[in-house]
């Protein structure tokens, strides 16, 4: 009995001297351990008279019960005091100012984007994808452009091989959806395209373009003019008008460049139309018969118009920037004007 008081006694006082959460596994360690004070004295049992040694088994476990007892008060003592003293360090100051939260929004690029799809489909048209890694054949060959058309020079193409490249326009997706047989089409296909340019305001080796076509039967260049005409007037402004000069591209014929009155200064001449009252915007015309004929479509009896807008260069016209190199700066002084 004089042993076990005394180790108690020790424990208490180790117990109470204690600091740290750590000391007190250290001292249940000491004790209540395999090779503990209290563990040694079972241990010495068989050294105990038979008759005596319930009432010994007894003795030992109420001093390991009264040594776990102190632990544990201790324990809370010490989890008490951190989280008292936690809570006076966190104290929160419910009359201060919230901080302001910067959220971002949508590019130049994307407004403009989602704008002409609106446009668009408000017209029926269906918005379509396609891979930017394609066949030489979608890309050229089936738009009218054979080897040696000078479109196909290497300084103009990103080339993987000789027969796959980085897509130079989004008028491959036009092929591909030709090739289904699903008419009639009325698509417009944005996405990104790649040409080997040199950065500067006007030019990137990565920009966007918008393609639209239309495949039925019995369509004219008038239904083309007046697509493109309420486009216009959609896209700057109910007052814009627009004229078309000739051109020529493979895959239409007859083929026609857009332009469209400045809406700076009413087709008066000023320094964003620099003079003229006019801006150019896109490229257009008849679907080329060779290309119908190619994707499988019978140009006796279907007809149809494609179209050709830069992304880039609604964005600029339409928030009159001067610089394309400002949309992939991501200058948060430029876009937060957005």
């Amino acid at each position: 009995m004089e042993n076990l008081d005394k180790i108690v006694e020790d424990a208490l006082s180790r117990i109470q001297k204690s600091e740290q959460l750590e000391a007190l596994n250290d001292i249940k360690t000491s004790f209540l351990g395999k090779k503990g004070q209290l563990t040694a004295v079972l241990k010495g049992m068989k050294d105990v008279a038979p008759e005596d040694r319930p009432k010994v088994g007894q003795m030992v476990n109420d001093a390991r019960q009264k040594i776990e007892q102190l632990l544990d008060e201790k324990r809370t003592e010490f989890e008490r005091a951190k989280r008292e003293a936690r809570m006076r360090s966190e104290v929160i100051d419910v009359t201060l100012p919230g901080k302001k939260l910067n959220l971002g929004h949508r590019h130049p690029n994307t407004i403009a984007l989602e704008e002409i799809e609106r446009i668009f489909v408000g017209m029926g048209y269906e918005v379509v994808d396609g891979p930017e890694i394609e066949y030489d054949y979608y890309n050229f060959e089936a738009l009218n452009i054979p080897d040696g058309h000078p479109a196909k020079d290497e300084q103009d193409t990103f080339y993987i091989n000789d027969k796959i490249l980085l897509r130079t326009q989004t008028s491959s997706v036009q092929v591909h959806m030709m090739e289904q047989g699903r008419l009639p089409i009325r698509m417009i296909s944005p996405g990104r395209v790649f040409r080997s340019d040199d950065v500067d305001a006007t030019h990137s080796p990565s920009f966007h373009q918008v393609e639209g076509m239309v495949v039925d039967k019995h369509i004219t260049f008038a239904d083309l003019k007046g697509t493109l005409e309420l486009f216009a007037r959609k896209m700057f402004g109910e007052n814009t008008k627009v004229k078309f000069r000739p051109h020529h591209f493979p895959f239409t014929e007859p083929s026609a460049e857009m332009d469209v009155s400045c809406f700076k200064c009413g087709g008066k001449g000023c320094r964003f139309c620099k003079g003229e009252g006019w801006i150019e915007i896109l490229g257009c015309g008849m679907v080329h018969p060779h290309v119908f004929e190619m994707s499988g479509i019978d140009p006796e009896e279907y007809t149809g118009f494609a179209f050709g807008v830069g992304l880039e260069r609604i964005a600029l016209l339409k928030y009159e920037i001067d610089d394309m190199r400002l949309l992939y700066e991501n200058d948060i002084r430029f876009l937060s004007q957005f």
